[in-house]
């Protein structure tokens, strides 16, 4: 027997933000990077806590720290807050959701409210219950999951993805089309998950480039958002796979943005998984097949499974360019030196990741290692 369930309420929509009036009266932490105060966005939230019963927490930086969640948790226990408001992308929501749950345990309150309200159309961590910190002096990123980590309440206001920088919009969208792909071709994948998988796919190759090309297309921003948050739920129940295990690695060792990372693996890890290796196979694998459904699913033409596939590829890379993004470490400034230096321990990590385990073909170390040779040069 499985369960669907969807925990989070979300908000979404021109004016969702309306939502915070009704926390008059409460006493509201809000965690955010040091962006969102500087900008200004900040007070797109504050100017609807009425009273102004709140405290910024504002010192969040990518890829979290444990030592920054611990001064959070202080913060916290020092001003007992019945609400936790988290703002930004998503290293702010996963800080959020770890300086919330050690919080609960630590301080007794149990009662707390989590809000999560992204900024950016990427992550989909307002509906689920991951959430990535990094040990700094080990390089390594630690995926935490657990139920207690889902937010209350998510709001999907278009508003506030709006200034986000083009580069950004390219490494976020191709995020969202990753976690929605690893979560189609999962081995937990399910019925209600693929549903959710598909829509999200649909949406980025019909408005990621617009949204990409103007801060205008409001249409196009509202949709991205909320095809972030669809993959979010799809992956939440169905997890991830190679694409992510890596990812989580190379971003530990080599400090590339984990969108752009995962935009970078994603066309290889779809022939790696597909296992499509000659013209004639007698039978083609289930994730071969699904990745053929998607591609028709996006109006992509295919004699057969393998042309399909090799045809969504060429999609996804063409979305990549006419995006201007890195196609390789190399162009994102990483050395030669550096990739030998940590491929080891990015192989070894990866294998040892938590999202590897539903991925839908076993990897070895050596299949690892040839994915970032791919991705070398």
């Amino acid at each position: 027997m499985e369960t669907f369930e969807i925990t989070t309420k979300i908000k979404f929509g021109k004016g969702a933000l309306e939502y915070l009036e009704s926390l008059k009266g409460k006493r509201v932490f809000i965690v955010t990077d040091p962006f969102m105060v500087k900008s200004g966005m900040i007070n797109k939230i504050t100017e609807r806590l009425q009273d102004g019963n709140y405290e910024v927490f504002s010192e969040v930086v990518p890829d979290p720290p444990m030592e920054l969640v611990t001064k959070g948790v202080e913060a916290v226990l020092g001003f007992k807050p019945n609400t936790m408001i988290a703002l930004g992308g998503g290293s702010s929501i996963d800080a959020a959701k770890a300086i919330m749950d050690f919080s609960k345990k630590i301080g007794n309150l149990n009662d707390m409210r989590f809000i999560a309200i992204p900024t950016t159309s990427g992550t989909g961590s307002e509906v689920t219950s991951f959430a990535v910190i990094t040990d700094q002096q080990k390089g390594v990123k630690y995926p935490l999951v657990s139920d207690s980590l889902l937010p209350d309440v998510a709001i999907l206001e278009p508003e506030l993805v709006k200034s986000v920088p083009a580069a950004i919009v390219a490494d976020t969208g191709m995020d969202v089309l990753t976690h929605a792909v690893e979560a189609y071709v999962s081995t937990k994948a399910t019925d209600f998950s693929d549903a959710l998988a598909e829509k999200a796919v649909e949406l980025v190759f019909e408005y990621l480039r617009r949204s990409y090309e103007s801060a205008e297309d409001m249409e196009a921003k509202e949709k991205m958002h909320n095809a972030s948050c669809l993959a979010g739920i799809a992956f939440n129940l169905a997890s991830l796979g190679i694409n992510h295990a890596i990812a989580h690695n190379i971003g530990g060792k080599l400090h590339i943005p984990h969108g752009r990372t995962n935009a970078l693996l994603l066309p290889y890890v779809i022939e790696f998984n597909a296992h499509i290796d000659g013209f004639n196979p007698k039978e083609y694998t289930v994730a071969a097949k699904k990745y053929a459904n998607l591609a028709k699913l996006i109006g992509i033409q295919g004699v057969n499974t393998r042309a399909l596939v090799k045809n969504f590829v060429a999609e996804i890379i063409k979305l990549q360019k006419l995006m201007k993004m890195p196609m390789s470490l190399k162009e994102c400034n990483v050395t030669t030196e550096s990739i030998q230096e940590f491929k080891q321990d990015i192989a070894k990590g990866a294998l040892e990741d938590a999202c590897i385990l539903t991925n839908p073909r076993v990897a070895t170390t050596g299949d690892v290692l040839e994915i970032i040779h791919q991705i070398t040069s």
